[in-house]
């Protein structure tokens, strides 16, 4: 089977549709997203309205919970906090409900391969701690035994992955790569709609279970376009000017 997983979409019409445009070139069994499909950005509607029909999996995200009303952001910092208050009035009925029901992990068992899906870190996913560094990757090993095979993640908006044995971890810089036998994958997607790596283009990747290669994927889109809506509505400068850099 070859999966399409994409994640942090963040209200990014723009790149999510030249995303999708991108994945027609490839040949996708399944669509999974892992979560933030809205906040940040200027279109929360019109990525929810392209998301749902398309994934038949979704996990959700921490701006996605604090949208539906499931989480307390009360700490968050001004500007995200604005966002997150201008979605929550602005979704329709359908797309609010949707985000409501989405649940917070998900597995899959395909091709001999056991796959957890999350936003943040397989482990209390709740909590939606980061995994992007060496230090983190680490801080999972005493949870070896619980993890599946492969568990693949967002929320960091960074292209991470990381080869856990019982008692190691070594970090895979490839941008395509085989699952091994013997070692459990911590796989971070990227963000198809607000990079963080100094790339900004948008990220998405393909897995094929059948020859487990995991492959990373980057496509330019209309960034100028995406930071104008932002603009325009008021949002925050610094959420569209910085996806003109990638950070």
């Amino acid at each position: 089977m070859r999966i399409a997983i994409f994640s942090d979409i963040h209200a990014n019409l723009e790149a999510l549709s030249i995303v999708l445009d991108a994945y027609k070139t490839e040949k996708i069994d399944s669509f999974i997203c892992l979560g933030d499909v809205v906040g940040y950005g200027a279109s929360p509607n019109e990525c929810c309205d392209l998301v749902r029909p398309l994934v038949e999996r979704i996990v959700i995200g921490n701006h996605d919970a604090a949208v539906a009303g499931r989480m307390d952001y009360n700490y968050y910092y001004e500007a995200c906090r604005f966002v997150l208050d201008l979605h929550n009035q602005a979704l329709t009925d359908q797309n609010a409900r949707w985000l409501q029901r989405i649940p917070y992990t998900d597995k899959l068992d395909v091709d001999g391969l056991k796959i957890n899906l999350s936003h943040g870190s397989p482990v209390n996913p709740t909590a939606f701690d980061y995994v992007f560094s060496m230090e983190q990757a680490f801080k999972l090993l005493p949870h070896y035994e619980d993890l599946a095979q492969v568990n693949l993640i967002g929320h960091s908006h960074l292209c991470k992955a990381f080869a856990l044995e019982e008692d190691d971890v070594h970090e895979v810089v490839a941008q395509e790569f085989k699952i091994r036998d013997g070692m459990k994958y911590i796989i971070g997607v990227g963000s198809v709609g607000q990079p963080r790596d100094y790339d900004n283009r948008a990220a998405y990747t393909v897995f094929d279970t059948e020859t487990r290669i995991f492959q990373y994927h980057r496509v330019e889109y209309d960034i100028e376009k995406a930071a104008m809506k932002i603009f325009n509505a008021k949002i925050d400068r610094n959420f569209g000017n910085r996806l003109f850099v990638g950070v």
